[in-house]
């Protein structure tokens, strides 16, 4: 009996992995009206369309370029304070970015290297984002796990 029950999950993992989309947003914007469309709308509406499909929906989103200043807890005190719509703005897109993360378990992968050069301290970053050494490996990793590649910029 336990090797038809090990059989039948084994057989479900299968295909619940067959039934996984996979999709890396390469995230370069530094638009707030570029990232609030794309990013915050856009993977909601990829996910509900996915679901209504009975498919998941596999999120990773790489940041780097014009995007590092939407994933800092407190953008008035970094080198984008003078972004005035962004540091009003941060709040909420804190709680929208958060529950992309825990809601929809999107995957936050973000370039070490240009955050060294934008000299941003790690603990400024949202804890939910995991660093990768540069956006190349991070895209090359997850192109070669199955996903799907698609740019986002302004």
């Amino acid at each position: 009996m336990r090797k038809i029950v090990l059989l039948l999950t084994l057989i479900g993992l299968l295909q619940a992995d067959e039934d996984a989309v996979k999709v890396v947003f390469d995230l370069t914007a530094g638009k707030l009206q570029t990232f609030e469309k794309k990013v915050l709308k856009g993977i909601a509406a990829h996910k509900a369309h996915y679901e209504g499909s009975l498919k998941e929906l596999d999120v990773a989103v790489v940041i780097h370029g014009g995007a590092y200043k939407f994933f800092l807890k407190d953008p008035g005190h970094s080198p984008f304070s003078k972004e005035k719509e962004l540091v009003k703005a941060q709040p909420e897109l804190e709680k929208r970015i958060a529950a992309m993360a825990d809601t929809y378990e999107v995957k936050f992968l973000m370039c070490d290297s240009g955050r060294v050069s934008n000299k941003l301290q790690k603990k400024e970053i949202y804890d939910f984002v995991t660093m990768v050494p540069n956006a190349a490996i991070g895209l090359i990793d997850k192109q070669n796990e199955g996903f799907a590649y698609i740019p986002i910029s302004d």
